[in-house]
């Protein structure tokens, strides 16, 4: 049977243990509120970055291979042999490698499309490994689904063959005509083979006996990179990385990593750093996309934007003779109609100096400005040596 709370015996406490009590419970209550206000109060640290996401390091790159093949089997598809004479060239090359001779037969076939195959080598590929591959049109192909590549050896820049790709060509788009109506999605010209190439040249880099190791900062800039020669030189305990330049930070190999370089950079590229940027404003004045990063700040300036709007309406009337009337003919009369309006809801607005790009942004959309204004009047506050950051346009 459950216990009732009136059936619980009660204690009175004296007068002046109820007192300390107060006291007690006043004074937790003052604690906390103070240790609210300290952590509210307390600096907000920067965002940190590994150094693998900010940077390179030497030797471990991808290299880029390129080559030209043949996919066949399309239904229908394929080139035309008489408006891609490269085509049909590489075609009966292929056929007299195999023993058929095709030079004086009359191919008709569109069954056939010569492409372009791209591929990235990843590094430290070994012979053996497969990587994927992109295949193009060269042609005048309307698609390649269905396809297959015939075997392709992919070069890099020094000429040399390192991968053979081949395989059956996974398409994402498709094209569909009819007589008078044509549906197309995606890119069925462009397809990829997935493991579709077997990597046959290793390139040669020994990066364990490294004594030196270069860190190439992927955004170039002189304080990240001293940042991250004093991480390094933090961890290892000795002044083994110096920053030569904004974009590169050489390491020497302490001892205790000799002929174990992969070893040092497994513990570096796990080091935090705080990344600094420039004030910099992006502008894509095609598509009216800004970008405006942190450290944007402007003098003080006021800035009033207004529309000028002209509308010009061209309604021709047609002009007649009177009833029964001998002299005189129908004619088209012209009459233009011109309405200026000029919008006098602008107003002027002032931009205290330093504002944060919050209070920029805020100051912006209160004058009610679209992109396309947003991006004049930035580069008019640049113009005027107020906007203390630089201005890339794309």
């Amino acid at each position: 049977m459950p216990i009732r709370p009136s059936s619980m015996p009660t204690r009175t406490l004296p007068h002046g243990a109820t007192r300390h009590a107060r006291c007690w419970r006043r004074l937790g209550t003052a604690l906390a509120a103070a240790a609210v206000w300290a952590l509210a109060t307390l600096p907000v640290a920067q965002a940190q970055s590994r150094i693998k996401d900010i940077a390179n390091f030497e030797g471990i790159r991808d290299n880029q291979l390129v080559g030209y093949g043949l996919v066949v089997g399309l239904d229908g598809t394929g080139d035309d042999l008489k408006s891609a004479p490269f085509t049909r060239e590489s075609l009966i090359g292929m056929l007299q490698r195999l023993g058929i001779t095709a030079r004086s037969a009359n191919l008709d076939t569109q069954n056939v499309a010569a492409v372009m195959v791209t591929a990235n080598l990843r590094p430290f590929a070994r012979q053996g490994t497969r990587i994927d591959i992109t295949v193009s049109a060269l042609g005048d192909a309307k698609s390649l689904a269905g396809g297959t590549l015939l075997v392709t050896p992919l070069l890099a820049a020094d000429g040399e063959v390192y991968a053979v790709g081949q395989g059956p060509v996974a398409v994402g788009g498709f094209s569909a005509s009819g007589a008078s109506q044509s549906v197309t999605k995606g890119v069925p010209t462009t397809g990829r083979i997935p493991n579709g190439a077997i990597v046959e040249r290793e390139v040669d880099f020994d990066l364990a006996e490294l004594k030196n190791v270069k860190i190439s900062l992927r955004n170039p800039d002189l304080t990240t990179a001293r940042r991250i020669a004093d991480a390094i030189n933090a961890f290892v305990g000795q002044p083994a990385a110096q920053s030569t330049d904004p974009g590169t930070v050489m390491v020497k190999v302490p001892a205790k990593y000799n002929g174990n370089t992969v070893a040092l950079l497994t513990d570096v590229e796990q080091l935090p750093v705080e990344v600094d940027q420039m004030a910099r404003v992006v502008i894509d004045e095609q598509s009216g996309v800004i970008v405006m990063g942190a450290n944007v700040r402007i003098s003080t300036v006021a800035i009033a934007q207004g529309n000028l709007t002209i509308r010009i309406t061209e309604t021709p009337q047609v002009s007649q003779p009177a009833p029964f009337s001998n002299t005189g003919q129908t004619q088209t009369v012209p009459r233009t109609g011109i309405n200026v309006k000029e919008d006098k809801n602008r107003k002027l607005a002032v931009l205290p100096e330093g504002v944060s790009l919050q209070e920029l942004v805020n100051g912006l959309n209160a004058l009610g400005l679209g992109p396309r204004d947003m991006i004049t009047i930035l580069q008019a506050i640049k113009a005027a040596g107020a906007l203390q950051a630089e201005i890339e346009v794309m």
